[in-house]
């Protein structure tokens, strides 16, 4: 490891702030007729857990101008993440529903974002000059990019503007059928434009069979992570790494986790963790992209990096809400096994 401390410059993420509604205690959506919220989103999930590890973070989005808007840009605040270049526009603010399942019911996700302030949002809103001003690291989502034709060209606006200031970029792929679906997409073409533009990618070997056009299901699937990043790799000259985080599942609360990252260097793998009480497992993988972003930028090689961005998915599957609210000596504990003891 070169430092163990963040680099001065900003870390910038581009997406929709999302407000979450969920039903409490694992019950049905509505069953007792109460919802818990929680502030999330893509995007703004890893600014928030980049903040807890020490970055100078900033959000890049367009929000409602209403007490809902408002109160989710105070919560970002809250967590250290600076705020300057988001835009205040008249509108609704993007929800979702999540019904948490349990045993063999799995969790459903039930996106209310169509026509949001975001998704209607100009593409040429954001002053990128203004906006990517000290920032040396852009991070992006395919889940922006589902969102809408608008919101789609903001973000390859967002990637172009990003390399004419020297900026490099991360893109988390986060395929959402039914999101593209909805305005029937050319998703495929729109992800290979932003994929083109990436240095550093997050993605499974099913999102990469669908930016390519392959099918990598006749591969035996311990070689299909390496298989699909190694054509990536081969057909997005500018990308150095794809990772992606490896799960099983037995039931809802009963996971293995591992993690993969492929470089130009070769592959690298985790040991697995063994995940028995989920407390929620949203925003996990953005978690994890926060993890392996923050050994990218502080100098750790790249089985740090993904040992780091594994622990804090991990840590993540215990926090209540969207945000992973764990510092970098909490992840650290993790992978040194420092025990689960109280600490006093």
């Amino acid at each position: 490891m070169k430092n163990s401390h963040p680099t001065p410059a900003g870390i910038a993420c581009f997406g929709e702030i999302l407000l979450r509604l969920a039903a409490p205690r694992s019950e049905r959506l509505l069953q007792s007729h109460e919802l818990t919220a929680h502030v999330g989103g893509a995007e703004a999930n890893v600014a928030v857990s980049l903040a807890q590890f020490g970055h100078a973070t900033s959000m890049i989005s367009v929000v409602a101008d209403n007490a809902l808007g408002r109160a989710a840009v105070a919560e970002l605040r809250r967590y250290g993440v600076r705020t300057d270049a988001i835009r205040f526009q008249s509108g609704r603010m993007g929800l979702y529903f999540l019904t948490a399942g349990t045993g063999h019911r799995p969790s459903e996700v039930l996106y209310d974002r169509a026509d949001s302030t975001f998704a209607l949002a100009a593409p040429g809103l954001i002053d990128w000059e203004q906006a990517l001003s000290g920032v040396s690291w852009l991070h992006l989502s395919g889940i922006t990019a589902a969102v809408g034709s608008r919101a789609a060209e903001a973000a390859l606006r967002a990637a172009h503007a990003a390399r004419s200031h020297g900026a490099s970029i991360s893109f988390d792929c986060n395929y959402r059928a039914n999101l593209w679906d909805r305005w029937r997409a050319d998703a495929r073409s729109i992800l290979r434009a932003l994929v083109d533009q990436a240095d550093l990618l997050f993605a499974e070997e099913r999102d990469v069979g669908l930016i390519l056009d392959r099918d990598f299901s006749e591969v035996p699937v311990a070689e299909r992570f390496r298989v699909a990043g190694t054509e990536a790799l081969a057909a997005f000259p500018r990308l150095q790494r794809i990772t992606t985080t490896l799960r099983v599942q037995r039931s809802v609360d009963d996971h293995d986790l591992a993690g993969a990252l492929l470089s130009r260097d070769g592959l690298r793998t985790t040991r697995t963790y063994t995940l028995g009480r989920i407390i929620d497992r949203i925003g996990s993988g953005d978690a994890f992209a926060a993890g392996v972003l923050h050994g990218v930028r502080t100098g750790m090689d790249d089985q740090e990096s993904l040992n780091f961005g594994l622990a804090a998915a991990v840590l993540k599957h215990s926090i209540p809400g969207d945000f992973n609210l764990v510092g970098a000596a909490e992840v650290q504990n993790l992978l040194r096994d420092a025990g689960l003891g109280v600490k006093r």
